[in-house]
């Protein structure tokens, strides 16, 4: 039996949320599907959470976030949002979205860490790119403006020992490095076609 979800409202917790499309079906494969939930998901951001990474896979999505409301209302905006503006914008009254979404929260830097590993490598995973940065729909991209990591994921820094005279550079695995040195940029904007300009 899974455990009931904690309240979220305002608790700054950070989690990965995942969620799928009716049937597995590729929708977000068509360029103009993908750009339109990228949207959504940039429409939302500050109002109803934290945007920290994503990436908009051909029949589901991954997002990191810290929900400025509860989990469930910052789901429901992502997903609800993005099957109001489909059938508005591209006049589809299908079905989008299974129901729910699975969520983790996000205990501390090193699972911060690897969810964000894993949300850039699963593009690579599937054979859609051969690095993260190549994904058009991808947080991994530069062009892709990010909420920073919340202060209590922050990598620690191993100061002096005591009685060190100097102490040694930290050490990681490259995740941090990685994912640090993306360079934060602006909101990417869409020509009428739904295109990255």
């Amino acid at each position: 039996m899974r455990p009931k979800r904690e309240h979220t409202t305002e608790n700054q917790q950070t989690y990965m949320i995942t969620t799928s499309t009716w049937g597995r079906r590729a929708l977000f494969q068509k360029e103009r599907w993908a750009a339109l939930l990228i949207d959504t998901l940039y429409h939302y951001r500050g109002a109803a959470y934290l945007l920290h990474e994503f990436v908009v896979m051909p029949d589901h999505i991954h997002v990191l976030l810290t929900p400025l409301v509860s989990l469930e209302k910052a789901a429901q905006f992502i997903k609800g949002g993005f099957s109001f503006r489909a059938k508005k914008e591209h006049e589809s009254n299908m079905e989008v979205w299974q129901k729910g979404f699975q969520d983790h929260r996000i205990r501390d830097a090193a699972d911060y860490d690897g969810h964000v590993t894993h949300i850039w490598e699963n593009p690579v995973r599937k054979h859609l790119c051969q690095r993260p940065e190549e994904y058009p729909y991808s947080s991994a991209r530069s062009e892709f403006e990010r909420d920073p990591v919340p202060p209590g994921l922050k990598p620690q820094v191993i100061g002096a020992a005591v009685g060190a005279a100097e102490a040694a550079p930290f050490q990681n695995n490259g995740e941090s490095t990685r994912r640090s040195k993306a360079p934060e940029a602006t909101k990417p904007t869409f020509d009428n076609k739904n295109r990255i300009a």
